[in-house]
């Protein structure tokens, strides 16, 4: 017996969930999954999974050796396709991003990517948790403002503003803050954000408005605004469309906050395999421009996935 048998179902599990998922993917039966999990296991003299009736759990001997032998898969893949003449990427991308990056920007890029490389499975995880990627076995993490993690290679993709806005119709009746101080006396309409962030005198500073309307959607905190309800703060791809239509001013732009830089890491290696350099290349050259767009309302969302 090899002893690579089980370190495909392994992987299989850690990327779909459950013994039953893994053998649909991997077109074999549970139990030659279960068995071969067995002997790996043996094999190795570690317990890599916890069962339950329930829920299959990676343990951290798990979850090293999946994440290892996920790289040796993609590995073995594409110098298969090499020997054999196929250039096309293969194996599986796993990315994780904030949601609203995520959902508006990087998905309509992965899918272009998907059909571009239709052997390569490409997996999206929306999570505004910071993921431990290289415990949790992504290739990729999309993530803004100051990164720390050394054991991460970081590509700068470009930035994300705030914006502090409202509608002319509101101005108009309302007045126009000029201080910060001035929001005290306006209708406040907070997204998922419970602070607002200026920038005074050379330094970052925070104001916690009260709220007039609240909701936890970028797009929906925007609409309020755009109807005349009050002031609002949002990152700039919300605003970028309402602005170039005149449908929103912006207001306190004297002291706006800092751009927080957005980043692509991924685990440092000597080699970055060529699904990660590719698919980070797309998104240097291709994210400012769609950000600079702005967000894409959902009845015009499918265009943005040609």
């Amino acid at each position: 017996m090899s002893d690579w048998n089980g370190l495909e179902e392994l992987v299989a599990i850690a990327e779909n969930g459950s013994f039953a998922a893994a053998a649909r993917k991997l077109r074999r039966s549970t139990s030659h999954v279960s068995r071969a999990i067995a002997s790996l296991e043996h094999r190795t003299g570690a317990t890599l999974l916890h069962r339950t009736t329930r829920l299959v759990a990676l343990t951290a001997a798990g979850k090293e050796l999946a994440e290892r032998g996920r790289r040796i898969i993609d590995e073995r893949d594409a110098a298969l396709a090499v020997a054999s003449g196929d250039p096309g990427l293969r194996g599986s991308l796993r990315i994780t991003c904030p949601a609203a990056l995520g959902e508006y920007f990087i998905a309509p890029l992965a899918l272009r990517h998907a059909l571009a490389h239709p052997s390569l499975a490409v997996s999206l995880d929306f999570s505004n948790r910071v993921v431990d990627i290289v415990a949790e076995g992504f290739d990729l993490a999309i993530r803004t403002g100051p990164q720390t993690d050394l054991r991460l290679a970081a590509h700068r993709l470009g930035e994300r503003n705030v914006v502090t806005c409202a509608a002319p119709s509101y101005l108009a009746e309302r007045g126009r803050p000029e201080r910060i101080e001035d929001l005290d006396r306006h209708a406040c309409l907070i997204g998922s954000a419970p602070v607002w962030h200026f920038r005074r005198d050379q330094a970052e500073t925070t104001y916690q408005p009260e709220a007039h309307w609240r909701c936890n959607n970028g797009p929906a905190v925007t609409a309020a605004a755009i109807a005349g309800l009050g002031v609002c703060q949002v990152p700039d791809f919300y605003a970028a469309r309402p602005l170039a239509l005149g449908q929103v001013d912006v207001v306190l732009d004297d002291v706006r906050a800092t751009a927080e830089p957005i980043w692509a890491m991924h685990p440092r290696r000597r080699l970055v395999p060529r699904k990660v350099a590719d698919f980070v290349a797309l998104l240097v050259a291709e994210l400012p421009a769609a950000m600079a767009r702005g967000f894409t309302p959902p009845e015009d969302r499918h265009a943005a996935y040609r």
